[in-house]
């Protein structure tokens, strides 16, 4: 997930560039290298390699990405109830004024 977030962030960019961007102390440049490969096997990343450095982009979504997530976080976290996640998450986080009344108006709208 972190490296699909500096994907999405940055739109292309070379293995150095995620390594350098995560910012992990405790794994290696090979680690992120290793991972960027199996990502793109597994249909997640592209890679153009008509340069003698590698570009990668990310290929999915970031909307449809959360949402797989989530759905897996709520049916195997919280037992398939979202009301659980929610107030897990406002119990645990902060949500400003904004989110909060963004939040109401979601609800308001699924009544």
């Amino acid at each position: 997930m972190e490296i699909l977030q500096v994907l999405w962030q940055k739109g292309l960019a070379t293995v150095r560039e995620v390594h350098e961007a995560l910012n992990k102390k405790d794994s290696g440049y090979t680690t992120t290298l290793k991972l960027m490969q199996i990502m793109h096997e597994k249909g997640l990343v592209e890679r153009d390699t008509n340069q003698k450095t590698h570009i990668y982009k990310a290929i999915v979504s970031k909307d449809k990405t959360e949402k797989q997530m989530v759905s897996k976080m709520i049916d195997n976290v919280f037992n398939g109830s979202a009301a659980r996640l929610v107030m897990q998450a406002l119990g645990k986080h902060s949500a400003s004024s904004d989110e909060i009344d963004e939040i109401k108006k979601y609800l308001d709208g699924l009544k």
